[in-house]
């Protein structure tokens, strides 16, 4: 139970929306061969703010999902998919400060290819709908699927 208790006590949890140096760089040093996974825990902004200053009724969740419209075409322009995605409605277990309101899981065949993804035009010219409507997110990397 002590071994419990000060597991907890050590994890943090950061939302954030773009990666940090270190986390990039490990993104884009070699990783694993095959297919990955990355698990989103999203949290919106209560309003969609754009950088750019536009004016907007939108909410973030609203202006995310325009986001991921755009991404389900370049994630099949890339081999990948979208396995889930659902709506956080409660914690089952553990603690946090505040819970995420979404998850979603997106498949890619490589690290490489979530990589060409993101460099693609069309995703650039989408991705400010994600960075306006999110407030934070967790973005967690699995690889090497389990069968249990």
């Amino acid at each position: 139970m002590g071994y419990l208790i000060n597991w907890r006590q050590s994890v943090k949890v950061e939302n954030s929306v773009i990666p940090t140096k270190e986390q990039m760089e490990g993104f884009l040093a070699p990783g694993p061969d095959g297919p990955i996974s990355m698990v989103n825990l999203l949290k919106f902004k209560e309003k969609a703010d754009y950088k750019d200053g536009r004016e907007t009724e939108l909410t973030g969740q609203e202006a995310y999902a325009l986001y991921s419209r755009g991404v389900m075409e370049t994630l099949a322009t890339v081999g990948g998919k979208l396995v889930f995605s659902g709506n956080v409605s409660r914690l089952m277990l553990g603690e946090v400060e505040d819970l995420w309101d979404t998850v979603a899981i997106a498949q890619y065949p490589s690290r490489a290819a979530m990589l060409e993804m993101m460099q693609l035009p069309e995703y650039q010219e989408i991705s400010v709908h994600r960075e306006a409507g999110l407030a934070g997110q967790l973005n967690i990397e699995t690889c090497n699927s389990i069968t249990f």
